[in-house]
């Protein structure tokens, strides 16, 4: 079996903070007269999905197949992300609460450079994840891996619980963690924080021994199977009992680095779900990130893309 033909046979469940991503483009050419701020003249807009449901869009544009759980405003702007799911084959599965507003990020963007973001955000009532609770027990049954997404929206303040029940069911578990309380992840497969997201948990640091020492601590004390910390321009660093693995960044262009976790996540996961070794899975989630950070927004992999810089495509069919 190919690598493609074995990864259009996963279903990977994804809960986490949803968000529509919209882009206004346009052209600058003048100064408002009311303030000094640039004029953009808008010629053409986008949405996106954006946070856990940017992760299930690559996900699916990587060939598994994704179900998507989270909570979301009963207001036009969850109408326009569900058809936006819709339209990327999603199987989403998306609780209203009518007393918040669905997250969105907009983005204006004058001559290929983002001049402003305004966000719109409420989060969600207990009631609501309570309901999502129940239909995240029904969702599981079947699924090869469970992802989640943590934007600090609210959507994840019962995660403690949900990595439970999944640990009841015996499926990996991946999180891509938010905020200064990963304890509350304990227990997951795998967690994957950029450095920033480590930093804020595990302190500074003043040599590579030391990263690593901080690294194995937070490992250990969280009974992580693995540790993935994404550092930009510096390549990941993969660290599990006994071993350390440096994967060096692709060398291409940065042209926006929105929504890179979302693809590493969601590639590392299809790897691991498929049955690839931790080595192979981080290679082939770099391979994903080097792509995704060329390409302006909230973007999206395919396997074909990443199939190009990944050396042990063509020895997959004959494991």
């Amino acid at each position: 079996m190919t690598l493609r033909d074995a990864i259009g046979r996963l279903r990977i469940i994804v809960v986490g903070d949803v968000m529509l991503d919209e882009y206004w483009f346009g052209e600058v050419k003048r100064i408002s007269p009311e303030a000094p701020v640039p004029v953009v003249r808008i010629t053409r807009s986008e949405e996106r999905p954006g946070g856990a449901a940017n992760v299930a869009r690559n996900i699916v544009s990587l060939g598994a197949s994704a179900t998507l759980l989270s909570v979301v405003g009963g207001d036009s702007a969850a109408d326009r992300l569900r058809a936006v799911l819709d339209g990327g084959g999603i199987d989403h599965r998306l609780q209203t609460d009518p007393h918040i507003r669905t997250t969105v990020k907009l983005r204006v963007i004058g001559h290929q450079q983002q001049m402003l973001r305004i966000d719109f955000e409420d989060a969600p009532s207990r009631e609501a994840l309570d309901q999502k609770k129940s239909e995240f027990a029904r969702v599981l049954e079947g699924a090869d891996l469970v992802i989640f997404s943590d934007y600090r929206k609210g959507a994840l303040d019962h995660v403690d619980d949900l990595i439970e029940q999944v640990r009841e069911h015996g499926i990996p578990i991946l999180v891509d963690p938010k905020g200064d309380d990963f304890d509350r992840y304990a227990g997951a497969t795998a967690m994957t924080p950029n450095r920033s997201e480590f930093t804020a948990v595990a302190g500074s640091w003043k040599s590579t021994e030391e990263f690593e020492r901080k690294a194995e601590a937070l490992r250990q004390r969280l009974g992580l199977n693995a540790l993935l910390v994404t550092m930009s321009e510096q390549g990941m660093m993969l660290f599990r009992e006994g071993a350390v693995l440096h994967k060096p960044a692709q060398t291409r262009e940065v042209f926006d680095v929105s929504g890179a976790g979302d693809t590493v996540i969601a590639a590392l996961g299809v790897m691991l779900a498929v049955g690839a070794t931790w080595d192979q899975a981080v290679e082939f989630a770099n391979a994903a990130a080097g792509l995704v950070v060329s390409k302006l927004g909230t973007s999206v992999v395919s396997f074909d893309e990443v199939a190009l810089l990944f050396d042990a495509i063509e020895s997959w069919g004959r494991r």
